[in-house]
């Protein structure tokens, strides 16, 4: 855990980002869609839920001169300082010493209906395809994690959060 603390986090992009079913990596606002993209999108926000998933890829940077491993982490998605979500994550990482970096994938998937109610149907699926990356208009968005390692049969919670953005940082 005290190598894994001393390794630096960043955000280092989006993946495989689908609203409601519809791919949208590619597309820069809803204009880009096809016509039955833009009519499965606009079905789905008619039904009242618009399902955004999409793989966040964590960035894991090791200055220290021994490995550094963790075995899960538990996560919350803030948007503009409004938590999204939170998850899990169930894998081993393992990230080789002397500024080895290593990827955690984290994958997220909510219905944005249920997190921003009250907001029109446009408003959320545009903000669905910023929180994407995919939009026009970028949000901020950042993860806490907080990880887990196994020693001896027994979970150590790494105490606290570690903030992830943008940038490398640790904490």
């Amino acid at each position: 855990m005290k190598q894994f603390a001393k390794c630096e986090f960043r955000l280092k992009d989006v993946q495989d980002a689908t609203l409601a079913g519809v791919y949208v990596q590619d597309k820069k606002q809803f204009s880009d869609l096809s016509f039955s993209e833009a009519g499965q999108i606009s079905m789905s926000a008619i039904r009242g839920k618009l399902p955004l998933s999409f793989t966040l890829r964590v960035e894991v940077r090791n200055p220290n001169p021994r490995p550094a491993t963790m075995n899960s982490f538990l996560w919350e998605l803030f948007i503009d300082n409004v938590e999204i979500t939170t998850g899990k994550v169930s894998q081993d990482v393992y990230v080789p010493p002397d500024g080895g970096i290593a990827i955690m994938p984290v994958n997220i998937n909510v219905d944005l209906f249920q997190v921003l109610s009250g907001e029109s149907a446009d408003a959320v699926t545009n903000f669905g395809m910023n929180l994407s990356g995919t939009g026009g208009a970028p949000s901020r968005i950042k993860l806490r994690a907080k990880p887990n390692i196994w020693v001896a049969g027994k979970r150590i919670s790494y105490p606290g959060y570690i903030t992830i953005r943008g940038d490398f940082v640790s904490e």
